[in-house]
Formats: C-alpha cells, sequence, structure tokens
C-alpha cells in the first residue's frame, strides 16, 4: 500500500512540475515580428522606430540569435516597445509589397545564395552581405545604424537605446 501510494505521489509531482514549466513557458514574451507589409501599414498609424534582422535558413550565428537573443525578456521588452521588429530572409523567393514598390529576388535562377533586392538595398556592406546584419531606423525610415555580426544581449540592449 506505501508503495501505491508512493508512485502516485511521486506521478503527481511529475505532472505538477510538468505543468508549472509549461505554463511559465507560455508566459514568456516573445518578440512581436511582423512584415514589411504589416511595417508599411503601422508605419502609416503610428510613427516608430525599426528594427530589421536580415538572416538566412544556413547562418549558425542567426539561429543562436533567435535562440538566446531574441528570447531574453529585456530584448523582448524594449523590442516590442520601442520598435517595429522585422525578420527577413534574405534569401527568400517572396515577392514583397513596401513604399508602393515590388520587391523580388532577382537572383534565385543565377546564385547558390540568391539574395533579396530588399536585403540588397538594406543589408549590404561594401556590396556584400553577411549574415546576421541588424538594421536600425528611425521614425521616417532613415537607417540610423547597421551591425552585420552577432551581437549578444548585452551588446543588442546597448545598441537599442
Amino acid at each position: 500500500m506505501a508503495l501505491k501510494f508512493c508512485n502516485i505521489a511521486y506521478a503527481v509531482t511529475f505532472i505538477a512540475f510538468f505543468l508549472c514549466a509549461h505554463l511559465s513557458a507560455q508566459e514568456v514574451e516573445k518578440v512581436r515580428w511582423i512584415s514589411f507589409e504589416e511595417l508599411e501599414d503601422s508605419l502609416a498609424v503610428k510613427p516608430k522606430k525599426v528594427f530589421i534582422d536580415f538572416y538566412t535558413d544556413w547562418c549558425t550565428y542567426c539561429r543562436k540569435m533567435d535562440k538566446v537573443v531574441f528570447t531574453n525578456p529585456e530584448v523582448t521588452k524594449v523590442l516590442n516597445e520601442s520598435y517595429y521588429a522585422v525578420r527577413f530572409d534574405a534569401e527568400t523567393d517572396s515577392t514583397v509589397s513596401f513604399g508602393g514598390r515590388e520587391f523580388i529576388n532577382d537572383q534565385i535562377e543565377k546564385s547558390r545564395t540568391p539574395l533579396h533586392q530588399i536585403a540588397q538595398f538594406l543589408a549590404l556592406r561594401e556590396g556584400k552581405f553577411v549574415a546576421p546584419t541588424l538594421v536600425f531606423l528611425d521614425k521616417e525610415f532613415n537607417i540610423t545604424s547597421r551591425y552585420f555580426t552577432y551581437m549578444d544581449s548585452k551588446k543588442l540592449l546597448r545598441a537599442l537605446e
């Protein structure tokens, strides 16, 4: 009888721990990423600074930023409160409408690492793309700074100030 009670108590404890861990994970606020189309609408309604994370699927540091930096509660809070945050795959084949223009990836057939026109326009350094590239813009959509490297939470928070 005592053994059966211990197994039940163990099971209840395990379930309670699992539920608490699951609920606390859900409560963590995430960066509210928006698309360029949503950005255009948002800027028209309420001007705000803009943060753009240009990434690629093959970029190890991009994945690390996604898992470590963009889940940091302080980073999330600043991005969500003070910026419109856009996360954009620099090699996507999607057509993007922004500013009355259509942007495409015209390098799909020509390159192993085809770069989308938006990335060509906003995220090049000396004619080359480096992932991750982080672009900061003011309320009028003027570039204020660009970083062509992985940034940990502390560095990114300083840049966001």
